[in-house]
Formats: C-alpha cells, structure tokens, sequence
C-alpha cells in the first residue's frame, strides 16, 4: 500500500499515515482534472492493475469522467455545492456534501457543476477483486478492522484523532490526512468535523 509519513504498530495491528500534503497532483486518466492519491492496492499499481484505489480529486470544469472497465466507483462530495452527473443517460444528482454515491466507473459519465468546483473524495475497488463500503461520521467510533480487511479513515473537515490499543499511541489527523488501519486491534476514532471510514476487502475474504 502507498507509503506514509507517520506508522505505528502494536499487538498485530499497524496504522500508516498518510499526510495530504505529501501527494503530489496527477492528471485525470483522460486529462480532464486533477488527482491526488490517497492509497492503492497492491502498492505501485497504476489505473489499470489497481484492486482498490482512493483519492480526492478537484473538478473545476464540466466534462466527461474517466472510464474504468470492471471498475465501481464511491463518490462523496467534499468540498462545492455538487454536481449533476449523467450516468449511461441517466440523471444523478450530487447536491450534498459527505453523502457516499456509488455508481458504476465504467458507464459512460458526464458531469455537470452546479455552483463552481467541488473537491470529490473518490473510491474505486474492482468489482471482481475487491469490495469498499464507505460511510461519513463524526464524533467518536470503534474501529475494529476484520481478518483480511483494511480500514481507510480520512479527515475530510475539521480534525481527527485515532487513538490506539495502549497509551500515548494517539495519532492526530488534520484536514484531508489518512489513517490506514489493518490487525486486530481496536482503536477508536475522535472527529471534530466529518471523517470518512472506508472498509476494503478481497472478494475472496
């Protein structure tokens, strides 16, 4: 999995960092936005060979959306007043922020903006490999990641504070910063604002 600034482990259980501004910007496979890599499975994969990719991604423009064959995509507006998408001709509305919209990637899509751009936190998992379910908190949560599974926790307004197994093991996440969390132990989450908590898991699991 991309690597992060900031790791720990404990009784089994390893929680990488991945700090927002370590990502570099990269171009939309078809060049119409802007991207930043949050993390990929397996580690170094591209667009192409990629079982589970999450990023957050700056629309500033109306247009069509990249393809990806065998692909489902999760889509949650983080940031702008939305978006009207056109899915294989069919209207979907994205008018609220931090509300998970899953759609198929590989279905043509047009995107209409509604009031200027909007930052889109964007999870893609190939629907034969892997599975993603994605939900958007705040507050306090248990995370307990299951056998095989990876939990993606990202601050997406205001702060958050994962807290591990023993003490002085907390680590502080601010805006747009990762937490990669897998193993068995429990941790707890603590968000000022919005988190999202992404669980990632093989098929075969």
């Amino acid at each position: 999995m991309t690597s992060g600034t900031g790791s720990g482990a404990t009784g089994g259980g390893t929680t990488r960092i991945h700090r927002a501004v370590d990502r570099p910007a990269a171009p939309w496979k078809n060049g119409g936005g802007i991207t930043r890599e949050i993390a990929v499975w397996p580690d170094g994969a591209d667009t192409n060979d990629f079982a589970w990719r999450v990023s957050l991604a700056d629309v500033t423009a109306d247009g069509p959306f990249s393809s990806f064959p065998g692909v489902d995509r999760i889509l949650t507006v983080a940031e702008g007043a939305g978006m009207d998408l056109t899915i294989a001709g069919e209207r979907s509305l994205l008018d609220l922020r931090f509300a998970p919209r899953h759609f198929p990637g590989d279905r043509p899509t047009d995107c209409r903006l509604l009031d200027g751009p909007v930052v889109n936190f964007n999870v893609m998992y190939r629907r034969e490999g892997a599975s993603a379910e994605v939900r958007v908190t705040t507050g306090e949560q248990t995370l307990a990641p299951e056998p095989g599974e990876t939990l993606l926790v990202v601050a997406l307004e205001g702060t958050a504070v994962i807290d591990g197994p023993t003490p002085g093991s907390a680590t502080a996440l601010g805006r747009y910063d990762a937490g990669l969390l897998t193993g068995p132990d429990v941790r707890r989450l603590r968000s000022s604002g919005r988190a999202a908590v992404v669980r990632l898991r093989p098929r075969s699991s």
